[in-house]
Parts: C-alpha cells; sequence; structure tokens
C-alpha cells in the first residue's frame, strides 16, 4: 500500500500524506457485521468529561471482527480485503462454505480469493488460525491470544508481528514487536503472518482538520497556561521540560514522565523472561 504526496501548493499540502487505499476491494461493510458506535464525547455515565479533548468526529461503524477463530476445520475464502475507521490494520471478509460471513485482520500478502482454514489440523500458511504448538519456529505471527479460548489480544495493529522462538514444557516464548520476550501457553492459538497496512506507520495527518474528523480536539499545553490553570504554568520564560526543579504532571498532579505505572506484583510479571528495554525480568 503506498502512501500518497502531493505538491505543497497550499500549506496543508505540505507535509499531508495519506494511505491511496489501492488494497481495497469493497467500498462499504457488510451490514450484518457491523453496529453503531455512539459517541461519548469523553464523559462517563454521569455527563462528566473523564477524558479530555474528545468530540465531534466523523461517524463511524464498529466493525465485529472474529478474533477468536473458533470455526475449526470449515475453510473459508476471502472475498474481499476492506477499510476499518477503527484501526489501522484492513480487514479481511471470509465468507465459510456453509454462508456465515466474519472479519478477520488482513495479514499482510492475503489476496481475495485465497483460501484459509483455522484449527489445530491447519496448514502454517498465510491467514490459518492454529495453536502455537503446531506453529513452526521462526514463523512470524500476529493476533495472539493471552488465555486460551478467549481470542487474540497481541499484535493487532498495521504491519506488527511477532516471533515463535521456541518451546519448553507446554510453554512458546515469543518475540513481540516490543523486543519483550514473554511466555505463552502452547494451547493459545495465533494467526500466521505479519498484520498488512505496513506503510501506516508513514501517513502524516498534515493539518488540524484531519484530527477532528477522527474525534480529536485540540488541547494546550500546561507549561503554556497559568499557574491557577495547571500545576506546570507560570514562570518568568519557556520551560519545555519543567524548568528544572517542575516535575511535569496533569492538572490534578499525576507525574507524567518517568512514572512507573506497570506493578510490580503484577500477575503476568511471572510470564515475561526480557522486557522492552533488553534486560531480564527479575520474577520474585
Amino acid at each position: 500500500m503506498p502512501v500518497k504526496t502531493f505538491r505543497p501548493l497550499t500549506p496543508s499540502t505540505r507535509y499531508i500524506s495519506y494511505a491511496d487505499f489501492s488494497d481495497i476491494t469493497k467500498a462499504k461493510p457488510e451490514k450484518s457485521l457491523v453496529q453503531t458506535r455512539k459517541r461519548t464525547g469523553g464523559r462517563n455515565a454521569y455527563g462528566r468529561v473523564t477524558a479530555r479533548g474528545i468530540g465531534s468526529g466523523h461517524k463511524q461503524k464498529i466493525r465485529l471482527v472474529d478474533f477468536r477463530r473458533a470455526k475449526h476445520g470449515v475453510e473459508a475464502i476471502v472475498a474481499a480485503i476492506e477499510y476499518d475507521p477503527g484501526r489501522s490494520a484492513r480487514l479481511a471478509l471470509l465468507q465459510y462454505k456453509d454462508g456465515e460471513k466474519t472479519y478477520i485482520i488482513a495479514p499482510l500478502g492475503l489476496q481475495v480469493g485465497a483460501t484459509i482454514l483455522s484449527g489445530p489440523t491447519a496448514p502454517p500458511d498465510l491467514g490459518n488460525s492454529l495453536p502455537l504448538r503446531s506453529v513452526p519456529v521462526g514463523l512470524p505471527i500476529h493476533n495472539i491470544e493471552i488465555i486460551p479460548g478467549r481470542g487474540g489480544q497481541m499484535v493487532r495493529t498495521a504491519g506488527g508481528s511477532a516471533t515463535l522462538m521456541s518451546r519448553d514444557e507446554g510453554y512458546a516464548q515469543i518475540r513481540l514487536p516490543s523486543g519483550e520476550i514473554r511466555k505463552f501457553n502452547e494451547n493459545c492459538y495465533a494467526t500466521i503472518g505479519q498484520v498488512g497496512n505496513t506503510e501506516h506507520e508513514n501517513v502524516v495527518l498534515g493539518k488540524a482538520g484531519r484530527s477532528r474528523h477522527r474525534g480529536i480536539r485540540p488541547i494546550n499545553r500546561g507549561v503554556v497556561r497559568n499557574p491557577v490553570d495547571h500545576p506546570n504554568g507560570g514562570g518568568a520564560g519557556k520551560s519545555k521540560s519543567g524548568g528544572g526543579w517542575q516535575q511535569l504532571t496533569s492538572p490534578w498532579g499525576l507525574l507524567a514522565k518517568g512514572y512507573r505505572t506497570r506493578s510490580k506484583k503484577k500477575y503476568s510479571n511471572r510470564f515475561i523472561l526480557v522486557r522492552r528495554d533488553g534486560r531480564p525480568m527479575k520474577n520474585k
């Protein structure tokens, strides 16, 4: 999927770039597989703003994606490659031999008309979903389950792929896109291949309007506000990184930089062998 750029005839087209959508084969989604997305405007059930900078945006439909791939042993044909406004990856519309239709995340290289399969006896071909115990070592995989039967939760973004490194004592060791090496139950399912739309990282919004189309409203920085409005406000001059003594925080004083958000006692720490920064995980 190439990225489209423009001659800088206007200020907005100087930097703007977007996908040319040449890989899309079907313009409108399957009606039976979508539901209306109700926008919250960043407000909770009491009507109070709990997430700032959210509002308006273009109407969207939620695509019901099959992350479990639980229809084992039944062949499906790829009917179309579609766009999903709610994610960076493309979707593949599958039509099973019994007439059922589902969406899956489209891996790189999957073409319309291809036949795919899921289940423990499925071959390790592009787009097939099978348990980690059946995946050959070294293959790129995506849409990986964390708990068997729950459905794929990891490695679902555009261009993402993990690598199966080894298997031992009922667990598979997988290198994730972040560099983290983690143990997964070998009964967890994963899909063969790399997630498609690999050029997504090269897309540049280029103008404020494209953020507004996505429902992202403008918001100014704390360091440019007055002290009465934000803990980082005030000062005689500019202070890009907090001004030395100042710790960058949210409007309510929560640290914004250097604050570790992962609990040291999280149960899943025992499954992490090597952290994202390359250091081995110290499990107590």
